[in-house]
């Protein structure tokens, strides 16, 4: 029977770890706090983001929604991400996509101040994580990894195929599994055979929001399975990039949507936000102790 890996056990431990360091934060009169900039009316979007801020609330940290409308224009959401990167009370900055058609998505990301980037947008903060330097990596893309973990599943030696190559996800993710010492194999959609490239490894990630694309032909027996998809239908339901019914037959794990990688990536960014809240506070204590040095305080 195909093992499944539930990832609500893991997002429970994680929210409790932050509940209880956002609470030693706000003893110190450090509040943390999270801010969601969104520019769409697509209800996938507006699931994705009610998630979010009832995980802050169950954890106690403070989170805006800065809903600018889907018809802001890149100038008035660069200028809301510049002015929440200068904000002290603002800790985390998430810039939820989709955005409106027309708007500047990379010059949108490298106005995310990298200290507060807990989602890790920023080419700033891509660029440290796949130079193994201290950076926020993408929520979901750690989300995969942190699932192998809590399910004792170990890519040290294996082989491992990625389907997708976002900067979201797809990149990262393969870039963090190399890092555990896993042969990586980055598919996408000019590759001329999808199964060729997925049907060998024993782990695999699918990352495209297509429903339904992986089927028991793309799996090998025993693999390991990570449906990182969450495409929204008209009647409410979340639909993954597996088709869980025929590829259960083969694999030997799975992750289920909803209920794997999603409650992790949510929990993810709140604990995020919580860490970026304590560096924040350390490094303007430091800041204040070098001031006072300086002015021979």
């Amino acid at each position: 029977m195909t093992r499944s890996l539930g990832g609500a056990e893991l997002a429970t431990s994680i929210r409790h770890d932050a509940s209880v360091a956002a609470a030693a934060l706000t003893d110190l009169g450090i509040r943390p706090r999270l801010a969601v900039v969104l520019a769409t009316d697509d209800e996938s979007t507006a699931w994705y983001v009610r998630s979010i801020a009832a995980a802050a609330k169950r954890t106690g940290i403070l989170c805006d929604i800065v809903d600018l409308g889907a018809s802001a224009t890149t100038g008035q959401i660069h200028g809301t991400l510049v002015e929440l990167g200068h904000d002290p009370d603002v800790h985390g900055i998430i810039l939820q996509t989709p955005l409106p058609d027309g708007t500047d998505l990379d010059a949108l990301r490298e106005a995310i101040n990298p200290a507060k980037d807990v989602d890790g947008a920023n080419p700033v903060s891509l660029g440290r994580l796949v130079a193994r330097l201290p950076a926020f990596a993408p929520a979901t893309a750690q989300a995969v990894i942190e699932l192998l973990d809590h399910h004792g599943i170990s890519p040290h030696g294996r082989t491992a195929a990625v389907v997708g190559r976002s900067t979201v996800v797809g990149s990262p993710v393969a870039h963090l599994l190399v890092q555990r010492n896993a042969t990586v194999t980055v598919c996408h959609r000019h590759t001329t055979d999808l199964a060729a490239g997925t049907r060998d490894a024993d782990i695999l990630v699918v990352a495209v929001g297509i429903p339904g694309l992986i089927t028991a032909d793309h799996v090998a027996d025993g693999a390991v399975v990570i449906d990182v998809g969450t495409t929204a239908t008209a009647d409410g339901r979340l639909l993954g990039d597996v088709d869980a019914a025929g590829v259960d037959r083969r694999a030997g794990a799975l992750t289920p949507v909803p209920g794997g990688v999603g409650p992790v990536t949510t929990a993810l960014l709140i604990a995020h936000t919580v860490d970026a809240a304590a560096t924040q506070h350390a490094q303007t204590r430091s800041d204040s102790v070098l001031a006072g040095f300086r002015s021979g305080v």
